[in-house]
């Protein structure tokens, strides 16, 4: 069976949904309904790193489907939000779902938007509503949440609400602060080409001047390789810290998000002010 993807593209086939879904530890659901949704949302957060190593390992991040697939299911990595969302994008409509990917700019610490098509995220249209889906932002919602309220959701990431913009966009915040503006027009994949080019090249880029690599753990908690710096949080936000030796790395890719390299990304050379 083939089913067309979400994503503009070509279609998934019934062998690569079936490998996905074993990547992640999820069923193929009866029906493509919210439940299991949730549960998808939640095994990907899981299992799939949010990670930009590839940027400091010195390899092309390809915003096709079959690259997609070969880095996340064949080659068990993780990656940003171009590659994560998109990625689960084709997984749910080749499960049934009406997804399609969205675009948004990040609010940076200075309170500026970042670039357009700073950042993908997912649509899920569903008797019930429409869904924000997002797997690829690092820290964020556990849970899909709804996209047609102006009401507060509780979710274990956070208290999240959307504020609509005076040009029709939605502002994402997250326990108050605003942390990306989504678009709602559809786009593909290949809309954000140029953005992932901008992400992975220019100096001025966050994920350029960071190494990191996170993702929920079981019990609702985070784990967060930051260059050497290794970041356990809790589900009640108690944290430690602990620097891993550089002898130690590629042990602790492997150890705590499943990531097997051959070397270690090299961190980046801060910045001078």
């Amino acid at each position: 069976m083939e089913t067309q993807a979400g994503t503009g593209a070509a279609p998934v086939s019934g062998p690569d949904v079936d490998a996905y879904l074993r990547r992640i530890g999820g069923e193929r659901p009866a029906v493509p309904d919210v439940e299991a949704l949730r549960r998808l949302h939640r095994q990907h957060l899981r299992t799939v790193p949010f990670e930009n190593l590839s940027i400091h390992l010195g390899e092309e991040i390809v915003l096709t489907e079959q690259a997609l697939l070969d880095k996340i299911v064949r080659k068990r990595r993780g990656g940003f939000c171009y590659e994560l969302n998109g990625a689960f994008a084709m997984l749910l409509s080749a499960l049934g779902y009406d997804a399609e990917l969205l675009s948004g700019r990040v609010h940076g610490p200075d309170g500026r938007l970042g670039i357009p098509y700073d950042h993908a995220a997912v649509r899920v249209r569903t008797a019930d509503g429409p869904l924000l889906v997002d797997v690829g932002f690092g820290r964020h919602s556990t849970y899909p949440l709804r996209l047609d309220t102006a009401e507060e959701q509780v979710d274990p990431g956070g208290i999240f609400r959307f504020v609509a913009t005076d040009e029709g966009d939605l502002d994402v915040l997250r326990d108050g602060a605003p942390q990306y503006r989504l678009e709602l027009r559809p786009r593909v994949l290949a809309d954000f080409e140029a953005g992932c080019w901008w992400q992975t090249t220019s100096p001025k880029a966050h994920f350029t001047q960071s190494l990191v690599c996170s993702r929920l753990t079981d019990d609702g908690g985070r784990i967060t390789l930051s260059d050497r710096t290794f970041v356990s949080t809790a589900s009640d936000g108690s944290r430690t810290e602990r620097e891993i030796p550089e002898s130690e790395l590629l042990t602790a890719y492997r150890t705590h998000f499943g990531i097997r390299l051959d070397r270690a990304p090299v961190a980046p050379t801060p910045r001078e002010a």
